[in-house]
C-alpha cells in the first residue's frame, strides 16, 4: 500500500523492516536458481566434455586445443552491449534475454548430442562453439541481472548463493554425469543421452526465466548520441573485423609461426608432433595479437557507441587498468591445474570414471560449495580485500597437492587410507557395486575445492563491485571475459606443457602462476578497500 511505503513519511522504519527480510530472501533465491542455469552448461563444453573426448581415445594435446572451444567467454564483452542496449518485448530488461539464450542453448545441446566427435570432429567443434557462445551469452544477462538486484551489503552472501547453484549444475552435467557413463559402475549411459538430458533442463530453464523471475528497473537514462543503429552497425564491425583476424590468422599465422619458433625448436629433443603443438600455439598467440587491435579499431570507427561508453565509464575509475590484469591473474593458477584435471585423473593416475565422477565431480563441487558459502560468511568479518588475499593463498597451496598426487602415479595409490562408497540406487544415479574411493585424491580434491569455492565467492563480489548499473552487461562482461582468460586459453598450452615436462613439473608451475596475484592484491589494496563503500546507497533496500 502507498500509506505504508518509505516515501509517505508513514512510519518509514516498520515499513523497511517488514519489507527488508522478504524483499532479500527473493532476490537470493533468484540469484541461486540463475546460478544454476549458468552453470549447467559449463562442464558440457569443459570436463564433461574432456571426459566423452577421453573415452573416445583423442590424445592429450587435441583435448587441449578443443579447450579452444570456450573462446566466446573471453569475447562476450564485444556483445554484451547489444543486451544493455536492447530489450527483447514482453518480458523486460533481462528476462527476455535469458528466456532467448536458454531455449537456444537446448536446441544447440541436442544438436552437439547427435554428432560423434570421432567421426565428425570438425563439426564437433563448430557446435561447442555455439554451446560456449550461448553459454557465455546467458552469462552476461546472469551477471547483469545479479549485479543490478543486489545491494552491496548482499554481495558477498549472495556471490556465495549464485556459485552454490553454479557448483550445484556442475555436480550434475561434470559430476553424476561421469557416473552415468561409467559401463560397469553407473548406469551405461552414453554420451549423447547426457547431453539431450541437459538440453532438456536448460529448456526447463527457459520456461521458468519467463514466467518467475522479477522484472529489474530500468536503468539511468542513456545519454542521447546513444543511437541504437550505431551499436548495430558497430557490432557488425567489430565482428567483421573478428571474421578477417580468424581468416588470415588460419591462412598466414602457421607459416609465419614457424618461421619464428620452428628454428628453437629445431635444436630441442621434441618428437615433431610435439614441436608442431608449440608453433600451432604460437601462431594462436599470434592471431589473437593481431586480432584484438583490429576489432578495437573497428568499434571505434563505426561508433559502438554502447560498448565505447561503457568501457570509457569503467576506464574512469582509479587504478582500473590495474584492476584488468589482477583479474586475469587472480584464478591463473587455477586455471592452469584444472585445465586437463579430468584426462590426469583419467589416463595418468588411473582412475575410473565412477571414482571421478564421485570424488572429484559429486564430492569436491559439494565442497566448493561448501567452501563458497563459508567464504561469503567470513567476508561479513574480513571485508573485500583480506578475503581476496586469504583466499587466494589457499588456492595457490591447494595445486601442490595434485603435484603430489602425480609424484605418486598409479602405483601410489592407496598412501592415505580410502573409504568404499556402497552401492546405491536413488533413481537419477546408481552405483552398480561398491566402490572404493582413494585416500589421496579424496584429501586433494576436498582442500582443492574448499578453497576454489571461498575465493570464487570473493572473487565475483569483488567483480560486481566494479560495475557502474548504467552498462552493468557490458562492464561485467567484459571483467569476466578476462576472468576466463585463463580457464580457456590456457587449454592448449596445458596440453603441450604436461606432455613436454611431465605432470609433477606442470604442477608446480601452476602453483608458481598463482604468485603474481597475490603480489598484484597487496599493490593494490587501498583501491580494492575503498571498494567495500556501496556507490548505490540510496538503494540499499532495493
Amino acid at each position: 500500500m502507498a500509506s505504508s511505503t518509505p516515501e509517505t513519511g508513514a512510519r518509514p522504519e516498520v515499513a523497511a523492516t517488514h519489507a527488508a527480510w522478504p524483499r532479500a530472501l527473493q532476490r537470493l533465491v533468484v540469484v541461486s536458481v540463475l546460478g544454476f542455469a549458468s552453470g549447467l552448461p559449463l562442464a558440457l563444453t569443459g570436463q564433461a566434455m574432456q571426459a566423452w573426448l577421453t573415452v573416445e581415445g583423442l590424445d592429450l594435446a587435441t583435448i587441449g586445443f578443443l579447450s579452444l572451444v570456450g573462446l566466446p567467454y573471453t569475447f562476450k564483452f564485444l556483445w554484451a552491449p547489444l543486451m544493455d542496449r536492447f530489450e527483447l518485448p514482453w518480458l523486460g530488461r533481462r528476462r527476455g534475454w535469458l528466456a532467448l539464450t536458454q531455449l537456444a542453448l537446448a536446441a544447440a545441446l541436442y544438436a552437439l548430442a547427435a554428432t560423434s566427435p570421432r567421426e565428425a570432429i570438425r563439426a564437433f567443434a563448430l557446435l561447442a562453439v555455439a554451446v560456449a557462445f550461448l553459454s557465455a551469452s546467458q552469462d552476461v544477462v546472469v551477471d547483469a541481472y545479479r549485479t543490478e538486484l543486489l545491494p552491496a551489503g548482499e554481495r558477498g552472501l549472495g556471490a556465495s548463493l549464485g556459485v552454490m547453484g553454479y557448483r550445484l549444475a556442475m555436480i550434475l552435467s561434470g559430476g553424476i554425469a561421469l557416473i552415468w557413463t561409467d559401463p560397469t559402475q553407473g548406469g551405461g549411459w552414453q554420451w549423447p543421452q547426457v547431453y539431450r538430458l541437459m538440453a532438456l533442463l536448460m529448456a526447463a530453464t527457459a520456461l521458468l526465466s519467463a514466467l518467475a523471475l522479477p522484472r529489474i528497473a530500468a536503468p539511468p537514462a542513456r545519454p542521447a548520441t546513444a543511437v541504437a543503429r550505431h551499436d548495430v552497425l558497430g557490432f557488425v564491425a567489430v565482428l567483421a573485423a573478428v571474421a578477417l583476424g580468424v581468416w588470415l590468422t588460419d591462412r598466414y599465422g602457421h607459416p609465419i609461426a614457424a618461421a619464428l619458433v620452428g628454428p628453437a625448436l629445431e635444436s630441442t629433443a621434441l618428437p615433431d608432433a610435439l614441436r608442431q603443438r608449440w608453433i600451432d600455439l604460437a601462431a594462436l598467440l599470434l592471431g589473437i595479437g593481431f586480432t584484438l587491435p583490429l576489432a578495437a579499431w573497428a568499434a571505434r570507427r563505426a561508433r559502438f557507441e554502447t560498448l565505447l561508453a561503457g568501457l570509457a565509464s569503467y576506464f574512469r575509475q582509479p587504478g582500473a587498468a590495474a584492476f584488468l590484469v589482477f583479474i586475469v591473474l587472480y584464478k591463473l593458477g587455477d586455471a592452469f591445474a584444472g585445465a586437463l584435471m579430468t584426462p590426469f585423473l583419467l589416463k595418468s593416475m588411473a582412475y575410473s570414471l565412477a571414482e571421478v565422477g564421485v570424488v572429484n565431480k559429486v564430492v569436491g563441487l559439494w565442497l566448493t560449495i561448501a567452501g563458497a558459502l563459508v567464504g561469503g560468511a567470513l567476508m561479513l568479518r574480513l571485508g573485500l580485500w583480506r578475503s581476496l588475499l586469504v583466499f587466494g593463498v589457499l588456492q595457490m597451496v591447494s595445486n601442490l597437492g595434485f603435484w603430489w598426487l602425480a609424484t605418486l602415479g598409479p602405483a601410489g595409490k592407496g598412501t592415505l587410507a580410502g573409504v568404499t562408497i556402497p552401492a546405491f540406487d536413488w533413481g537419477i544415479v546408481s552405483l552398480a557395486q561398491a566402490t572404493p574411493v582413494d585416500g589421496g585424491l579424496l584429501a586433494v580434491v576436498a582442500f582443492e575445492n574448499i578453497s576454489g569455492g571461498m575465493g570464487t565467492a570473493a572473487f565475483v563480489a569483488f567483480l560486481m563491485s566494479l560495475c557502474n548499473q548504467r552498462f552493468t552487461a557490458t562492464q561485467y562482461a567484459l571483467l569476466s571475459a578476462f576472468a576466463s582468460v585463463g580457464r580457456v586459453w590456457v587449454g592448449p598450452l596445458a596440453g603441450v606443457l604436461a606432455e613436454t615436462i611431465g605432470w609433477p613439473s606442470f604442477f608446480i608451475a601452476s602453483t608458481l602462476a598463482a604468485l603474481p596475484a597475490l603480489a598484484m592484491l597487496w599493490w593494490l589494496r587501498a583501491s580494492v578497500r575503498a571498494l567495500d563503500v556501496d556507490p548505490r546507497n540510496a538503494r540499499a533496500d532495493d
